[in-house]
């Protein structure tokens, strides 16, 4: 049984966003949520004071946090016959609490290889004091209607 509609490698058009992007607030209860469900407990990512003692202005998301939130508009976008082939992530800026942790995506390239639709994706988070803090990329093989 498919969870999702399927996207369909010969539906895909090169330039379009992808449909799944979202936002998340960074309050209080995201951030324990995050920590616990990456059960990354290392104290820079929720002691303030420690944070800011390793040079840091403030506590910051982890990496898994980052994977999970970028992969998520890929693989909600693709379907449940979709395959993710490549994933690519920068983390280059960061998000604090109160930031509204924007992630979204594009199709940048659609092609066949080895008789199989392949479809490029640019990825991001972005906020609203930084602008893009965590581009990306990735591939996924889509099913084709016709061989």
């Amino acid at each position: 049984m498919n969870m999702r509609q399927q996207v369909y490698f010969e539906d895909v058009k090169e330039g379009e966003n992808l449909p799944t992007g979202y936002s998340l607030h960074l309050d209080a209860l995201r951030w324990h949520l995050q920590t616990s469900g990456t059960q990354d407990y290392h104290r820079q990512h929720h002691d303030l004071e420690f944070a800011r003692k390793q040079g840091q202005p403030n506590v910051f998301l982890n990496t898994g946090f980052y994977h999970a939130a970028l992969s998520r508009v890929v693989t909600d976008w693709m379907g449940d016959e979709g395959w993710l082939q490549k994933f690519n992530m920068q983390m280059r800026k960061m998000n604090f609490p109160g930031d509204t942790l924007t992630v979204k995506g594009k199709v940048t390239k659609k092609y066949v290889k080895d008789g199989k639709g392949h479809v490029d994706c640019e990825i991001w988070a972005e906020n609203q004091r930084e602008g893009i803090t965590t581009p990306g990329s990735a591939t996924v093989v889509l099913p084709m209607r016709a061989p």
